[in-house]
């Protein structure tokens, strides 16, 4: 700490050249925090207290087949499984394209089984007597502007209304939100619609559901509670594959993309140019200050020092960067929420993603700052002074 006054001198000796390596660091951190946020939201998907207690069974063959409604009595016969519901996608939009609705058609008895929704007793009142009724998330009411009593239109990806159109009607007879102490965002921002009225009013659904949720008595009897459901429908044309909830929810997005692949890919490629940008600009500032380092060591410093006070401000530089760079994308999370009506919605900078950002900047710094230190700590005075 005593020779830090030194260290920083050297930094910001080229002001220019220090403040363009520093955004270039701030970019690539700004994008590791946005990315790592996403990547952990899709890990910790599904894994909350009572999520524990579920199990969901699906098509083998994909998520988007469908299984046949008669299964759910089947199912709830199984030992240990204390409580069955369903649920269908149903993918919508509201006025145009970019507003994407998240939405599930669901079974009378859906909300027994999720605790983590808050919702009121009126609203739940509404929602079992109102055929077209749906249950809002909050962020979702918001960012439409949506109010209970409000009629909405909606215009279906996939399923054709009884009259041949893709167009819907409901009615908002509740909003939805997190129970309180629960971590459950997607009570936020999804829309629930009754099953009932959903296979009446579309001809593409008859009898056939999306997937099943158990829930189980006791934990410890998961694996052997999946393994039986599974068996009730082995060797048929609707053979399914039971998990716990987390394992289903991650199984989807693999089917989807391969989130942890491909945000690694981009982190890989943006931090392999970082080590060649910021590298560079180490190595080049020490050759600059060859004939100083001579000085340095003539007055008495030793090589280690030499090496330690170089390769601290290789660690200080990307560390300040990636400082600034980690903090501006927590600030720009919430902001490209607001700003897209929350149509974006970007997962918070947690503390495992701080940790990871820094246990990346030390290593980094130390990795560009290596091979100029050991330079600067191998070279002989006579050579120093004369700036070679």
């Amino acid at each position: 700490m005593k020779y830090l006054h030194l260290v920083w001198a050297a930094l910001f000796r080229r002001k220019a050249r220090t403040f363009l390596t520093l955004a270039s660091i701030m970019a690539a951190f700004l994008l590791f925090g946005l990315l790592d946020g996403i990547r952990t939201a899709f890990v910790q998907i599904g894994q909350t207290a009572q999520g524990a207690q579920r199990l969901q069974t699906s098509s083998r063959l994909s998520f988007m087949d469908t299984l046949p409604l008669a299964l759910r009595s089947r199912i709830a016969l199984v030992d240990g499984v204390a409580d069955v519901t369903w649920a269908n996608w149903f993918l919508a939009t509201y006025q145009n394209d970019r507003n994407q609705i998240f939405a599930f058609a669901v079974a009378g008895n859906y909300l027994d089984l999720y605790p983590e929704y808050g919702v009121s007793d009126e609203a739940r009142a509404g929602f079992a007597r109102t055929r077209t009724g749906i249950l809002v998330g909050q962020d979702t009411a918001r960012r439409f502007d949506w109010e209970v009593g409000d009629r909405v239109p909606l215009l279906s990806s996939i399923y054709p209304n009884s009259d041949g159109s893709m167009d819907w009607e409901f009615d908002v007879v509740g909003i939805l939100s997190e129970a309180e102490g629960a971590d459950y965002p997607l009570a936020n921002v999804v829309i629930l619609m009754r099953y009932d009225y959903f296979e009446e009013a579309t001809p593409y659904v008859n009898g056939d559901v999306g997937w099943y949720i158990s829930r189980v008595a006791d934990l410890r009897q998961s694996d052997r509670i999946a393994r039986d459901i599974d068996a009730l429908s082995a060797n048929s044309r609707h053979e399914t594959r039971t998990m716990s909830e987390q394992a289903a929810m991650a199984s989807q997005v693999r089917q989807l993309a391969d989130v942890g692949l491909i945000v690694g890919s981009i982190m890989g490629a943006v931090f392999f140019t970082l080590l060649l940008l910021t590298g560079n600009t180490m190595a080049q500032a020490v050759r600059e200050r060859t004939s100083e380092i001579g000085v340095l060591k003539t007055l008495g410093f030793t090589s280690t020092s030499v090496l330690l006070m170089v390769l601290a401000e290789s660690v200080l530089l990307v560390v300040i960067g990636g400082v600034a760079g980690l903090g501006l994308a927590m600030v720009a999370g919430p902001a490209v929420g607001r700003a897209s009506g929350g149509m974006i919605t970007l997962p918070p900078v947690g503390l495992d993603s701080w940790l990871l950002g820094l246990a990346l900047m030390v290593g980094i710094g130390i990795v560009i700052g290596l091979l100029p230190a050991w330079r600067g700590m191998r070279l002989p005075i006579v050579d120093a002074l004369a700036g070679r």
